[in-house]
């Protein structure tokens, strides 16, 4: 029996097998949830589709800058499962324009977009899990360090990412009464396909690995151990917080 035998998971954000959100899948699922995925869309679906597959879970079409997708991966989990115990979140979109130059020169459109995608679809997945959510769950985003520190060429996904961070608090004080807890987990740079779209990112990672005190990056597999946690009733007294797994790079100054 792993800890989470007989919990629903939903994993949003799945790109390929080096995302991060497979590595949370994985994990579940190994931990003993049903685990339900999304696909942004066709092109993405050829690459999760095995994954899905692999781990015998339910995949579904989500882009959630698109009406209703959202609420139909919610009507399908009620319809097959009557219940969802864990909602990861992890998307995140910005214009390329806007991600390579400077905040000060971002598009009020493109800031407008990268706000919508990659935070305020955390709020509206929150609104959709909460009344599936009978028995109390785990909602879990993704952020990164630069939410809080300035991280050269990582430019406007700073403060988008600062807001996420601050949604998460608020959450799961709107949510703590439902027994639902909201979380961030923050881990350092990981070489995925969204995080290659940054600027000098290989110089970035370098940095990483050089500095933290355990002179490696992480791996997605730690990241979803964490996460599993939790998702997992051992967890039930976090909420609201940011949870570092960068091998103590945040630490150093």
């Amino acid at each position: 029996m792993g800890m989470l035998t007989g919990k629903i998971a939903l994993v949003v954000g799945v790109a390929n097998e080096h995302s991060i959100a497979w590595g949370c899948a994985k994990a579940f699922h190994e931990a003993g949830a049903i685990v339900v995925l999304t696909h942004l869309n066709e092109k993405a679906e050829k690459f999760v589709r095995p994954l899905a597959d692999s781990i015998h879970a339910d995949l579904l079409p989500l882009n959630v800058e698109f009406p209703g997708e959202l609420e139909n991966v919610f009507g399908f989990i009620k319809e097959k499962y009557g219940k969802l115990d864990i909602a990861l979140h992890s998307i995140a979109f910005a214009e390329k324009d806007d991600l390579h130059g400077r905040l000060v020169d971002c598009s009020a459109a493109g800031f407008a977009r990268a706000m919508d995608v990659s935070c305020h679809s955390l709020i509206r997945l929150a609104k959709e899990a909460e009344p599936l959510m009978v028995n109390g769950g785990s909602i879990i985003t993704m952020s990164y360090y630069g939410s809080e520190k300035v991280v050269r060429n990582y430019n406007m996904m700073g403060p988008v990412k600062a807001a996420l961070e601050a949604s998460v608090r608020y959450l799961a004080d709107n949510m703590g009464p439902s027994k639902i807890r909201v979380n961030a987990i923050s881990p350092g740079p990981l070489a995925t396909r969204a995080a290659s779209g940054l600027p000098e990112f290989e110089s970035l990672m370098n940095t990483a690995i050089h500095d933290a005190p355990e002179h490696r990056l992480v791996t997605i597999e730690e990241v979803g151990a964490l996460a599993a946690f939790l998702g997992s009733d051992g967890a039930r007294g976090i909420t609201g917080n940011t949870e570092y797994i960068d091998a103590g790079y945040h630490i150093i100054g």
